[in-house]
């Protein structure tokens, strides 16, 4: 007897509009960053910043639809917690932009990254990471 196991599933977030659920396998992610990029090498600051509930973790995603180019750029700001759970005085948010194939990449990543208020380095660096454009 045969087992399958399910293919895995991720809801996101878009902005101005309504959530879409994706396959994972369907939608490689070809570029990210996240805040760890920000904080920089010095794990002792980042311990304190997140045992003080002062850092929100940040992360920008690029997601690519193999079969027809589509594109998703999302993003995640999650307010730092201080006591299991609660909130640290910040705000999380959640949001992100469908593409059609051909879209601007850079600029979407930098429109979703400004409209969660993402770090200005987490927004380069994920831009970055994008594939390099071959000339």
């Amino acid at each position: 007897m045969s087992t399958t196991t399910p293919a895995k599933t991720r809801t996101i977030t878009l902005t101005d509009r309504q959530p879409v659920r994706i396959i994972e396998d369907e939608w490689p992610i070809i570029a990210s960053a996240y805040n760890d990029s920000y904080i920089g090498s010095d794990s002792g600051r980042r311990h304190q910043a997140l045992g003080q509930g002062e850092f929100p973790a940040a992360s920008l995603t690029v997601r690519r639809q193999h079969q027809d180019g589509r594109v998703l750029v999302y993003g995640v700001l999650s307010a730092a917690d201080r006591a299991w759970g609660a909130p640290a005085g910040g705000e999380s948010w959640r949001g992100g932009e469908l593409l059609a194939e051909g879209k601007d990449l850079a600029l979407a990543i930098r429109r979703v990254g400004a409209a969660g208020n993402l770090p200005e380095v987490v927004i380069r660096a994920c831009i970055a990471d994008l594939p390099a454009e071959k000339l």
